[in-house]
C-alpha cells in the first residue's frame, strides 16, 4: 500500500522523509521544493505563492491541479481526493496542517466531515511536532499507542456517549459525562477502546512542548 505524504501550508518545521509519494498542498508544494525532496503531485489554487514561485512548482511538479479560488472544498481536501483518486489504497500522513490560520487548521482536523472522504478516514493522519491526529468511525475500536505521544484525547463529532475502555480514566455508563473533547487521558500499559454508536471521533494523541 502506497504511503503518501502531503504538505499543506501550516508549520512544517517536523517532518518524515520516509515515504512513496510526495504531495505539495498550496505553499506546501514550492516549500518541497526548497528541501529537495520530490514534487509527484501540487495541487490548490497557489494564491499562497507568487507568480516565480508558481513558474517554479509547474516546472518541477511530475503533475499539477490548479483549482480556482472559488470553490466548495479546500486545498486540502482536493488534494486528499486526487491521492485517493490515483492511489485508492493509500494511507495519507498530513503534515503542516495546524499553526497557520485557525479556520485552516479546523477545516483540516475535520477532514472527515467530507462526505466523500468518509470512506478512507481511518487511513488519514495528520502531523506536528506535538500532536497526531487519526479517525475512526461509530463503532468499537482498539487505539493503539502512537510513539513519543504522552496523552490521548476524544473529541466526538456527534452528541453521543463514548466508552472508554483501558485508558487511565475509563468512560463508561456508570460514570459518563458530556464534553466535546475528553482531554488529558493516557495510556497504562493495556490495550484502550472506545465505543461509540454514531459519526466519527477525532483521536488526538499529543505530548508537552519540550
Amino acid at each position: 500500500m502506497p504511503r503518501i505524504a502531503l504538505f499543506a501550508g501550516g508549520d512544517l518545521t517536523e517532518f518524515s522523509q520516509d515515504f512513496d509519494v510526495f504531495v505539495g498542498v498550496d505553499r506546501g508544494a514550492f516549500y518541497l521544493l526548497k528541501q529537495g525532496l520530490p514534487l509527484d503531485l501540487a495541487v490548490g489554487d497557489f494564491d499562497s505563492v507568487s507568480d516565480e514561485e508558481l513558474l517554479r512548482i509547474k516546472a518541477s511538479a511530475k503533475e499539477v491541479i490548479q483549482a480556482q479560488p472559488e470553490k466548495d472544498d479546500t486545498d486540502l481536501e482536493l488534494a486528499v481526493l486526487a491521492c485517493l483518486e490515483r492511489y485508492p489504497d493509500a494511507y495519507l500522513t498530513i503534515f503542516g496542517a495546524f499553526g497557520g490560520r485557525l479556520d485552516h487548521a479546523l477545516a483540516n482536523i475535520f477532514l472527515p466531515s467530507n462526505d466523500k472522504i468518509v470512506p478512507y478516514m481511518e487511513r488519514l493522519t495528520l502531523v506536528d511536532a506535538q500532536n497526531c491526529i487519526r479517525y475512526v468511525p461509530s463503532g468499537r475500536h482498539e487505539i493503539k499507542p502512537v510513539e513519543g505521544m504522552n496523552y490521548l484525547a476524544f473529541m466526538p463529532t456527534e452528541d453521543v456517549a463514548l466508552t472508554i475502555e483501558g485508558a487511565k480514566y475509563p468512560l463508561n455508563e456508570r460514570n459518563f459525562f458530556f464534553k466535546k473533547v475528553y482531554a488529558s487521558n493516557e495510556f497504562i500499559d493495556r490495550p484502550v477502546f472506545l465505543s461509540f454508536d454514531k459519526g466519527y471521533t477525532v483521536v488526538i494523541y499529543s505530548k508537552d512542548r519540550s
